[in-house]
């Protein structure tokens, strides 16, 4: 009953949480969706990090969704890319915090589709 209440108030609020995991290549990833009123949040990694964060949006004049960095080291442009292109294909604002030592382009994008897989899968939660 307790769980019910909880996720009627979310409902309520505009806020649902989604929780999946994957194995990409050689490790496990955990994925945490936080999908609130007219955003997203997303958070990938295999340990309870928060070591970078950043945010994209669509813009009315440019076809490339704008983005900055919000936390951690601006040189890594991973949480960047990813927020970008998640950005253009729901067309909403998009928070996305990558925390995973591998930022190779192969590997970001199996990240990239195991989303878009969980986004086809489960698009109420996005």
């Amino acid at each position: 009953m307790e769980q019910q209440e909880r996720g009627e108030a979310e409902a309520e609020a505009g806020i649902s949480l989604h929780h999946f995991s994957g194995r990409l290549g050689e490790q496990v990833v955990h994925f945490q969706a936080m999908r609130l009123r007219d955003s997203l949040f997303l958070w990938v990694g295999s340990a309870p990090l928060l070591g970078s964060l950043a945010v994209a949006m669509c813009s009315p004049r440019d076809s490339i969704p704008v983005s900055t960095s919000l936390l951690g080291d601006p040189s890594d442009t991973t949480s960047n890319s990813l927020a970008q292109r998640l950005a253009r294909k729901t067309k909403k604002q998009i928070f996305v915090s990558y925390n995973l030592q591998n930022t190779d382009n192969s590997f970001t994008l199996l990240i990239e589709n195991r989303i878009k897989e969980e986004m086809m899968a489960f698009p109420e939660k996005f």
